[in-house]
């Protein structure tokens, strides 16, 4: 890779609800692409930390502030040429979720639900051993 060379980077937070019979973990709807269910988080600006980055999207998308406890898992998505940085977070006040314009709904979907790549770095994080994992999607 070159010294200008640039590719994406993104964060991405893990908020679980604890449900009935299992852990929920919460999903967005995207208004944009294929409309896809996602975690919430996005693109790193120019300047901005991983943390940072995490802060102002989870703001912006959910309109409430999180608390980020530790980074889980880097993830290569090749589909992207993209680095997902996944970090295990907690947020208050559930029922005061405002979604941007970027995202339609918002639930909490049990882990077994989950696709498979989804499922992978939501259980990486659940079972964080305090040894950040890296895997190629």
């Amino acid at each position: 890779m070159a010294f200008d060379d640039k590719f994406r980077l993104s964060c991405h937070a893990v908020i679980l609800r604890e449900g009935a019979n299992e852990a929920e973990v919460l999903l967005l709807k995207a208004t944009y692409g294929s409309l896809s269910w996602g975690l919430p988080g996005g693109a790193l600006e120019p300047a901005e930390t991983i943390h940072q980055a995490l802060i102002r999207e989870c703001r912006e998308e959910l309109g409430l502030t999180i608390k980020i406890n530790y980074l889980t898992g880097v993830y290569y998505h090749s589909a992207y040429d993209s680095q997902a940085f996944l970090f295990k977070c907690e947020m208050d006040e559930f029922d005061k979720i405002k979604l941007s314009d970027e995202h339609s709904q918002y639930l909490f979907m049990p882990i077994s639900l989950l696709s498979a790549v989804q499922r992978t770095r939501v259980v990486d994080c659940i079972e964080f051993n305090g040894a950040v994992i890296s895997r190629k999607f």
